[in-house]
């Protein structure tokens, strides 16, 4: 060294230094935060990634939240519907002791009446009760509301929406047309009669067998009986049997009083006194036979342009965010229960909708109906409502229509049951699937992030060590050539 104006290697030794330095203290950062990347300059896709990560772990964890909240709300519900459920079986009792006429008096009758309009209280301050954070969950709050023709000055018994998305737009609302493609029938026979009366060539009676989807009776015709009575002796085992009979033309029709392929009508000739004659058909002018069992037939239905599943007068699609059950009135004025019948409404609002994904969309959206359940609404039009069995109603149990009020109670109670079954599967393979799935992305998520920003230790250790060592071996190089200059007064001496 004989220049000393430019040291150059202390320069150097200063930079390494300097380098030095600057990744100990890098090294230190990692290790005292515990992340690899603690500024843009660490790692910049790194950390536009983890970021990004970071923002999907919050959103996952909202939505397992929302799941988890959306699973108390149905757990509340159900807990006062299966109360209901308990009370509505307490007057099935009430109302089958009641029956047993001959062996209830008018006091015992009496205090029947009173519980059940006690426990009917009880159901509608229940359905008016029942709660999450001030919100009613049974009274209809979070039932759908319907505008357009859905009632039954329109055709249809019932409309039930259990599931429609709508979006969150101002006056957002969902069309829904139903389309009978084919009518749902009754089953249907007849006795074929002449000249206005049952002719068996005066030999005398003929016996018959009439059965329904409620139970059989036999009837005894002389020869010669009038067109009319028949049909009346038929019609007074009407709640028994299940069908009903009248005069069509110089018949008598049979037709079961209810639709669809669960319904039937049979009528057998049990005795004939002049065996050659027979007077069963299935259709006027049609040929007689001794034997004929019919069934109904079930409606054809497109809800939307999509084929519904049906069962007798009703008809169900169920698809992603969209399920709707209608029940169509069989005959009558109102009724479009003909082939290309059609009728419109449009779901406007309702339903208690949740978020269940990270992130806030209307695919990510799931929306429940939960109807009504007090006692003026569990029911239908056509068959009756449960408030009907309070006192004075058409089937309270004092002077009242039993049979009525035993298929009122037993539709509730499907209703009831019904309900239940859809907020438990929606909590078992929607929510409780959603928690599952949400818990799994969270952990991968989570463990994907970490990769990306956390410190390994062991490496940042191992750094550690290094730069130590460098920063002092950079440290005495930078000494050792500060001092090599100091070479050159070792000419000037002597």
């Amino acid at each position: 060294m004989s220049r000393i104006n430019s040291n150059v290697p202390s320069m150097i030794a200063q930079r390494v230094n300097a380098s030095s330095n600057r990744m100990l203290s890098g090294t230190l950062e990692k290790l005292s935060t515990g992340y690899r990347i603690n500024r843009g300059s660490d790692d910049p896709a790194g950390l536009i990634i983890s970021e990004n990560l970071r923002g999907e772990i919050k959103g996952i964890n909202a939505a397992i939240g929302n799941a988890q909240r959306a699973e108390q709300v149905m757990n509340i519900a159900e807990g006062g519907l299966q109360e209901i459920s308990n009370m509505l079986v307490e007057v099935q009792s009430l109302v089958g002791q009641t029956a047993n006429e001959a062996g209830v008096s008018a006091e015992e009758r009496e205090a029947n009446q009173l519980q059940i309009d006690n426990i009917l209280s009880s159901i509608d301050r229940i359905a008016n009760s029942v709660s999450f954070q001030g919100t009613k969950l049974l009274n209809g709050n979070y039932d759908y509301t319907l505008s357009g023709n859905y009632t039954a000055a329109s055709g249809f018994s019932d409309v039930t929406v259990n599931s429609v998305k709508l979006s969150d737009s101002a006056g957002a609302n969902r069309s829904v047309t139903v389309t009978v493609v084919q009518s749902a029938q009754t089953a249907r026979a007849g006795l074929l009669l002449s000249g206005g009366a049952l002719e068996n060539g005066g030999s005398g009676t003929v016996t018959f067998e009439v059965a329904g989807t409620r139970g059989a009776q036999q009837f005894s015709f002389a020869s010669g009986t009038s067109q009319p009575d028949i049909p009346n002796a038929i019609n007074a085992f009407t709640e028994a049997l299940g069908v009903s009979a009248t005069v069509c033309g110089t018949s008598v029709r049979v037709d079961s009083t209810g639709f669809g392929s669960e319904s039937f009508v049979r009528m057998r000739e049990i005795a004939n006194a002049n065996p050659a004659t027979n007077f069963i058909s299935s259709t006027v002018g049609g040929a007689v036979v001794g034997d004929l069992r019919r069934v109904g037939r079930d409606a054809t239905v497109n809800i939307n342009g999509v084929v519904a599943v049906a069962r007798g007068l009703s008809a169900r699609v169920a698809l992603d965010g969209f399920d709707v059950s209608v029940s169509l009135i069989g005959a009558g004025g109102a009724s479009f229960n003909t082939a290309n019948g059609t009728r419109s409404f449009y779901v406007t609002g309702g339903g208690a909708a949740f978020t269940l994904a990270p992130d806030v969309s209307l695919a990510s959206k799931v929306s429940l109906g939960i109807e009504t359940v007090t006692s003026t609404n569990l029911g239908t039009s056509g068959t009756g409502f449960l408030s009907e069995l309070k006192s004075g109603g058409s089937a309270n149990v004092q002077n009242g229509n039993l049979t009525k009020a035993q298929e009122i109670l037993d539709l509730a109670t499907k209703q009831v049951s019904s309900l239940r079954g859809r907020l438990g599967a929606f909590t078992k393979n929607v929510v409780g699937s959603t928690i599952n799935s949400l818990g799994v992305t969270l952990e991968n998520t989570t463990a994907a992030e970490s990769a990306i920003r956390d410190t390994d230790f062991a490496a940042e250790t191992a750094s550690m060590t290094r730069n130590q060592i460098l920063v002092q071996a950079s440290t005495q190089a930078l000494a050792l050539s500060n001092s090599a200059p100091q070479s050159v007064l070792s000419l000037m001496r002597g």
